[in-house]
């Protein structure tokens, strides 16, 4: 394994917070109303006002899934972008070949709001590598979040990720979700929790997922971590066992000057289990950049 810098520092959040996830009814002191808007097929929630953040969900997911977390950045002077991919939710189904990191620079060239700051979610970690090496321009920092450098660094991964797509279509989004939902979460994991990221799954349309499955089995970054010039933070669930912390490790250690945080009690989810955690690194990594 090449490695080119070790990480910045490590960032180990230890102490549970004042509350360490927020049901949909919880009040988050500072409520910010969300908006819809479609651009270029593609459904957006915004919020809030200020600097732009993207926020991209991971295969299973979709725009709610990065709600909490957007809710929270949103009331410190962000305007946040939580998309449906292509194929998800609310988003116009993806034509083929789709490049996913293409069409976002094209969305935030629309929304002319300037460089923005990346927030990806496993395969939306992806897209966000993708896009900081492509278009660094474009591009304030990137927070990679129970992420990977894509299904493609090895042809066993690549099938695997591939054989997804035909089950998806034999059982359909209600079984397969049953039968994932329970391994993105940790096992200290509130039930509501878990119910939130089965939904979203279970919300799945086989055109987004199997547009997402090809990208992600064709993708290995590995050679472009150590060119990213971009501030970096990445953040994962110390108990995710889908992408896992070894291989967040290897991401921090190969984009030069990243940090690496773990947050405790906390799965593969973990943007939907801990975002008063993921919200409290994600600010003070961007504090840090003034």
């Amino acid at each position: 394994m090449r490695t080119t810098s070790p990480c910045r520092k490590l960032l180990l959040l230890k102490k549970p917070m004042r509350s360490t996830s927020l049901p949909p009814a919880t009040d988050t002191g500072s409520t910010v109303a969300e908006r819809r808007k479609t651009v270029h097929g593609v459904s957006l929630v915004i919020r809030g006002e200020g600097t732009p953040v993207f926020l991209m969900h991971g295969i299973g997911g979709a725009a709610s899934s990065c709600g909490a977390l957007a809710q929270l950045l949103s009331t410190h002077g962000f305007q946040t972008f939580c998309w449906d991919a292509p194929g998800y939710g609310e988003s116009s189904a993806p034509p083929e070949g789709l490049d996913h990191p293409a069409l976002v620079l094209d969305i935030l060239a629309t929304l002319d709001v300037g460089p923005a700051h990346l927030i990806g979610t496993s395969w939306g970690g992806v897209i966000a590598t993708r896009i900081a090496a492509q278009a660094p321009e474009a591009v304030r920092s990137i927070v990679l979040a129970d992420s990977t450098r894509g299904s493609g660094i090895t042809r066993t991964a690549a099938q695997r990720m591939l054989a997804r797509v035909p089950e998806l279509a034999a059982v359909g989004p209600e079984i397969l979700a049953a039968r994932r939902a329970a391994r993105l979460v940790s096992p200290s994991a509130p039930a509501w929790v878990t119910e939130a990221v089965r939904a979203d799954m279970a919300a799945v349309r086989l055109s987004g997922f199997a547009s997402a499955a090809t990208m992600m089995a064709q993708c290995d970054t590995t050679d472009l971590l150590p060119r990213l010039r971009i501030p970096a933070l990445v953040l994962v669930g110390q108990d995710d066992v889908i992408t896992g912390v070894a291989e967040s490790r290897v991401l921090a250690e190969n984009i030069p000057g990243a940090t690496l945080g773990i947050i405790p009690g906390a799965g593969h989810a973990a943007v939907q289990e801990k975002p008063l955690e993921m919200s409290a690194a994600i600010l003070a990594f961007w504090e840090d950049l003034r």
